[in-house]
C-alpha cells in the first residue's frame, strides 16, 4: 500500500519563525556593544545589521534551522546556498572593491564536523581562513560533488582568486546555535531579564512587539506601513517599558522646572494654549504658571523620545489616558450648561474643568509601572489643548464649555 504524501509545511514554517526570533536575539546581543545598531530582514539577506549613520550593512546573516540534530555538511545546501546569496547580494560580478565587506555569518543549529573548512571558519583562536579557502576550493571543484549544490559551487569557482579570498575572509560560521525551544532562555539572558515571577510575561510582551515590527520590516507594498529597520535602542526601550510595568521606577527628569522668563513666554502669547485659558477668564499670572508646565513637559517628552526612554506609541497611549480623564470631568461639569447659561457662569465652569483635570492627571504615569512628575501630566494636557485644532475629536480638549466653537473661530481668524 502506497504511503500518503505529506503536505506539511511545519518545517518550513519553523524556519521562518526561527529567522524572526533569531533576528531579535542577535539584535539584543549586539546592543551590549552598540545601542545604535539597526536590523532589517529579507532585503540583501535573511537578516542584516546596519551602521546607523551610513546605513551600510555591517553584517549579512543567513539563518539555517534544522529540528533534527546533526552535522553541518561541507557539500550541503545550507552552506553553499548561503555563499550564492552573499555573492548575489554583494554583486561580485561587478569586480573587487576597495571597501571592506560586511561580516558574512551563517547561523546554523547543526554542528560543523572536526577537520572541515566549516570549523576553520568559526570565530575564535582556531579560525584559519587560508586552510578554509583551500579546502572550499577543493570541495567546490569536485566533479563528484552533489548535484544539489553544483551551480552554487560553480558560481564560487567562477570568482577570481582575489575575490574568493576576500569573500571567505568575511565569512563566519556560527554553528550549534540555540534551537527554537532554547531561544527564549538566550533572549532573556541577552536582555538582562533575570528569573522572576514576571519574567515570562515581560518576554512575551517584548516578543509580541517584535513580531509586529517584523511584519512591518517585511512589508514591501504599503509605504505608510513598512519599516526600514529597527534600532537596538528601541528594543531596549521596549524592554524597559515591559520591566517597569512591574518595577514602579521613575522616568528620568532632565528638565529644570522653573518660572519662564518674559522672553521664553513671548512666543506663546498668540498660541491656542493661551487662548484656551483666556476664554475662561484666567488671570495672566495663573496662565504663566500653566505655561511653565506646558513648556517643560513638551521639552521633557521630546527628550524621552529622543533618548528612547519612551516610544511614540507609548506617548500616544499616555495622551489617550489624559484625554479620558479630561472628558470625564468635562462631561460632568458641563452637563447643566444650556442656551440660557450666561458667559460668566460658563467661564466659572471652565475654570472648574481645568482645576479638576489638573488634579486628576497629576498622578498619571507617562509609562505604565513608573511614577511621573506632576507637571508632566498637567503640561501634556495643555499641549493637547494647544493642538486641539488638528489632533482630532478623539484627542482634542479645552476648558470652556464652548471650546470646540471657539477653537473653530480661532482657526478662521488666524487664516484671515
Amino acid at each position: 500500500m502506497a504511503k500518503a504524501r505529506s503536505h506539511s509545511a511545519a518545517g518550513q514554517m519553523m524556519g521562518y519563525l526561527y529567522q524572526c526570533e533569531l533576528a531579535l536575539l542577535e539584535l539584543a546581543r549586539r546592543s551590549w556593544e552598540d545601542i545604535t545598531v539597526e536590523v532589517r530582514m529579507e532585503l540583501l539577506d535573511d537578516i542584516e545589521f546596519l551602521h546607523h549613520e551610513t546605513q551600510d550593512p555591517l553584517e549579512l546573516l543567513q539563518s539555517k534551522y534544522r529540528e533534527a540534530a546533526g552535522q553541518l555538511s561541507e557539500t550541503g545546501k545550507d552552506f553553499w546556498r548561503s555563499v550564492t546569496s552573499w555573492i548575489d547580494s554583494l554583486k561580485f560580478s561587478a569586480g573587487p572593491s576597495a571597501l571592506p565587506l560586511p561580516i558574512l555569518r551563517l547561523v546554523s543549529t547543526q554542528v560543523a564536523k572536526e577537520g572541515t573548512f566549516l570549523r576553520w571558519l568559526r570565530s575564535g583562536p582556531d579560525r584559519n581562513v587560508g586552510l578554509a579557502l583551500a579546502r572550499m576550493e577543493e570541495v567546490a571543484s569536485d566533479a563528484d560533488g552533489p548535484d544539489t549544490t553544483a551551480e552554487d559551487r560553480a558560481l564560487f569557482m567562477a570568482l577570481t582568486s582575489a575575490q574568493r579570498q576576500r569573500l571567505v575572509t568575511a565569512m563566519v560560521v556560527a554553528d550549534g546555535a540555540p534551537v527554537m525551544s532554547d531561544v527564549d532562555r538566550s533572549l532573556a539572558k541577552e536582555l538582562g531579564i533575570t528569573p522572576s515571577e514576571h519574567a515570562s510575561a515581560v518576554l512575551d510582551e517584548i516578543k509580541g512587539w517584535w513580531y509586529r515590527m517584523a511584519v512591518r520590516l517585511l512589508e514591501r507594498k504599503d509605504p505608510a506601513y513598512k519599516l526600514a529597520s529597527v534600532k537596538a535602542e528601541e528594543l531596549l526601550c521596549r524592554r524597559d517599558e515591559a520591566l517597569e510595568r512591574y518595577a514602579g521606577r521613575s522616568l528620568p527628569i532632565t528638565e529644570t522646572h522653573r518660572n519662564l522668563t518674559e522672553a521664553e513666554m513671548a512666543p506663546y502669547r498668540n498660541r491656542l494654549v493661551v487662548s484656551q485659558m483666556q476664554w475662561i477668564g484666567l488671570p495672566d499670572r495663573e496662565i504663566a504658571t500653566h505655561l511653565r508646565d506646558y513648556h517643560y513637559a513638551r521639552a521633557q517628552r521630546s527628550e524621552w523620545i529622543r533618548s528612547f526612554k519612551v516610544t511614540a506609541d507609548g506617548l500616544d497611549a499616555y495622551e489617550r489616558d489624559l484625554h479620558y480623564e479630561w472628558e470625564s470631568v468635562f462631561l460632568r461639569r458641563t452637563r447643566r450648561v444650556d442656551d440660557g447659561t450666561d458667559e460668566a457662569t460658563r467661564q466659572d465652569i471652565g475654570q472648574a474643568v481645568l482645576d479638576d483635570t489638573m488634579e486628576k492627571v497629576a498622578d498619571k504615569a507617562a509609562r505604565p509601572g513608573t511614577s511621573t512628575a506632576p507637571w508632566i501630566g498637567r503640561g501634556s494636557v495643555h499641549d493637547l489643548c494647544d493642538r486641539a485644532e488638528y489632533v482630532g475629536s478623539d484627542r482634542a480638549m479645552g476648558w470652556h464649555p464652548d471650546h470646540a466653537r471657539l477653537c473653530k473661530d480661532h482657526i478662521e481668524a488666524a487664516d484671515q
